[in-house]
């Protein structure tokens, strides 16, 4: 499992940024980046935004990706997005399962399993978001809450679409709280993951599989997290909506820096 997996750093800006603010921000991203092509990047903007962000970005290295979709194709869903909607509007990759879906909008694992197998379908590329609560980690119960989200969310997708697929862990209780993750932490945890993938998807998707971290990486602490080892890249809250900032974490994802 020694393969190199290139990085990826990306970027979800929430319900964060008006249209202008955004194009704004990725016109400067582009420049700042411009000469990296040894880490993967991606803005993952707010639907509305996703169209035009690809659209200024189409001449640049960076790519796109949506926060949410429904589970199935098209229906009469109001205010829902399908899938099969995502790649003609420019974006190649999408979220499924991120705590906040599951805390705030009620989101399963069985659901979130069958938006990643719709994201598939769509051959978009799904990052699966899964993470433990504060009180799931203080009672012991970390590696039993990954493991659920992990086969419940993976349920019937094959070994090579667990290989092409991004899992980010996203520890919960190291979100906006103030705590947070050493490297430590992560390094055990990511090992973990990957070894689950091994133990339960086959040996060639464990080291295939790209593993980001989402616990509040920053600049300051994005070169220390970036390189701890099987983690395969960032995703970003709330610093990635400076592009000044935002370029200091893709920078650090560099290999041999």
């Amino acid at each position: 499992m020694s393969m190199e997996r290139r990085k990826l750093v990306a970027g979800n800006w929430k319900m964060y940024k008006t249209l202008p603010e955004a194009l704004a921000l990725v016109t400067e991203l582009k420049r700042l980046v411009s000469m990296i092509r040894d880490v993967d990047v991606a803005v993952i903007p707010p639907a509305l935004l996703v169209e035009p962000v690809a659209r200024r970005l189409a001449d640049s290295n960076i790519r796109v990706g949506v926060q949410s979709i429904h589970d199935v194709g098209f229906g009469a869903f109001t205010g829902e997005l399908s899938a099969e909607m995502v790649p003609g509007v420019g974006a190649t990759l999408c979220l499924a399962g991120h705590s906040e879906r599951r805390k705030l909008f009620g989101e399963t694992n069985a659901a979130v399993n069958r938006k990643v197998k719709a994201i598939l379908k769509a051959q978009v590329t799904p990052i699966l978001c899964i993470g433990e609560t504060l009180e799931e980690r203080e009672g012991g119960r970390t590696f039993s809450v990954l493991g659920e989200q992990m086969a419940e969310g993976l349920k019937d997708v094959t070994p090579s679409q667990v290989a092409s697929l991004v899992l980010a862990y996203e520890p919960v209780w190291a979100i906006g709280t103030g705590r947070n993750a050493t490297a430590e932490q992560v390094a055990e945890v990511h090992a973990w993951l990957r070894g689950w993938v091994g133990q339960n998807v086959g040996a060639e998707a464990a080291a295939a599989v790209r593993i980001q971290y989402g616990g509040s990486v920053k600049a300051s602490n994005a070169a220390e997290l970036l390189h701890t080892p099987n983690v395969d890249g960032a995703l970003v809250g709330g610093a990635s909506l400076d592009a000044e900032g935002f370029s200091q974490i893709i920078k650090a994802a560099r290999a041999g820096r």
